[in-house]
């Protein structure tokens, strides 16, 4: 594969226009505007058309080159993947290892462990519900009985 590099130089002539063409003042003061004079467009002859064509094809080429080479090292690296998968997916069917019961285990404990925390912090929230409804309610317990003063319900536990 043989790439070529091309380089294009583009030319612009830009034609400036007098503030006269724009607009002329008169004597007695008022702007008249001049009809715009449109700079007739030079045609293109078929070589320079031909030129440009050429580039065009060049450019286009090389795009698709590049193109190309991208998806063959896309289509490498999906393979790649596809083995890694693969090789997972026969060590999980060949069966369980220790350290997979080891993991296990210690997933259960902290399982556990989540549960014994969570468990306390219901309680702690409890209690200080409990105080904070006691110091709102305070001015009120002499109309309501103890029996009667709604406590909070527990969270679920896991």
């Amino acid at each position: 594969m043989v790439k070529k590099v091309v380089t294009k130089t583009v030319t612009k002539t830009v034609q400036e226009e007098s503030p006269a063409s724009r607009a002329s003042i008169m004597d007695t003061g008022e702007m008249v505007a001049e009809e715009k004079k449109v700079p007739k467009k030079k045609k293109m002859t078929a070589r320079e058309r031909e030129e440009i064509l050429i580039e065009n094809f060049v450019g286009l080429q090389h795009a698709m080159t590049n193109l190309s080479i991208k998806f063959g090292s896309l289509s490498d690296n999906i393979s790649k993947l596809l083995q890694v998968f693969e090789e997972a997916a026969k060590n999980f069917v060949s069966g369980g290892r220790s350290d997979d019961k080891d993991m296990l285990n210690k997933i259960n404990s902290l399982l556990d462990q989540n549960k014994t925390i969570a468990k306390g912090l219901v309680l702690m929230e409890g209690k200080l519900r409990g105080r904070s409804e006691a110091l709102e309610e305070a001015p009120q317990q002499q109309f309501q009985p103890e029996g009667e003063r709604q406590r909070p319900k527990p969270l679920p536990s896991l």
